[in-house]
């Protein structure tokens, strides 16, 4: 009796086993097959993203093509400065008559003041500043003197980078007129006093720099050549 138990319990050992690898063998070639046709469908699920992530959005191409267009207009505006500051000064006379005529917005009619004081500032400012410089006549200046030699004025900020900032500003601080949240009641004579003082201080600083350091922010007086007269011999004017 204990021979035929000892026998089926071997039977049925072999049994499980050979159920236990067939199993085994058939799970691993299914996840072979699998990771064969996962390459197939890779390339599908890459063209998708690609399709989807890698092309900008219409939103996204308008803003680009809006800016390359803004870009171009001030790149063509660049030799025009006589037209681009009359511009300006018809804004800054447009954005006065609004205020005025609304009687608010000093506040926002201040801070334009401040921040065109400065970009002023800064525009008649050396980009490199003399006093940093151990030898003061190294830095850029124009001449002094007629006959000194030119010595070009490199500013800390041009012309057209000041033109644009100055415009911009406006152009902001008339938006700010159409919201009453930027209206902030306000004692406007004391700005204007405060704007004065702090105008004549700043420029008085400016032309101390300019009388210690022998500089002056100004290209008219560059002498230009105009060849050769009858006699053979060079001049200027």
């Amino acid at each position: 009796v204990i021979d035929v138990l000892c026998g089926r319990l071997r039977w049925s050992g072999a049994l499980v086993l050979t159920e236990a690898l067939t199993c085994s063998l058939s799970s691993r070639s299914a996840s072979q097959s699998d990771t064969a046709a996962l390459p197939d469908r890779m390339p599908e699920g890459d063209s998708a993203g690609e399709s989807i992530h890698g092309k900008p959005s219409a939103i996204g191409n308008f803003f680009k093509r809006l800016g390359q267009i803004y870009q171009s207009w001030l790149d063509k505006s660049t030799p025009f400065s006589a037209v681009r500051w009359a511009v300006t000064l018809i804004l800054t006379a447009v954005y006065m008559i609004r205020v005025y005529i609304l009687q608010g917005w000093y506040i926002v009619t201040y801070a334009l003041g401040i921040y065109h004081l400065n970009l002023f500032i800064a525009f008649l400012s050396p980009k490199v500043d003399p006093s940093l410089l151990d030898d003061p006549d190294e830095g850029p200046a124009l001449p002094t003197k007629q006959n000194e030699e030119f010595r070009p004025f490199i500013r800390r900020l041009p012309e057209f980078k000041f033109w644009h900032s100055a415009t911009k500003g406006i152009v902001i601080a008339m938006i700010c007129t159409f919201f009453e949240a930027f209206n902030v009641p306000v004692f406007w004579p004391i700005l204007v006093m405060y704007f004065i003082m702090l105008f004549c201080i700043t420029m008085k600083r400016q032309i101390k720099h300019m009388i210690k350091y022998r500089y002056l922010p100004f290209t008219h007086g560059k002498r230009t050549y105009r060849g050769k007269d009858d006699t053979g011999k060079p001049f200027a004017s």
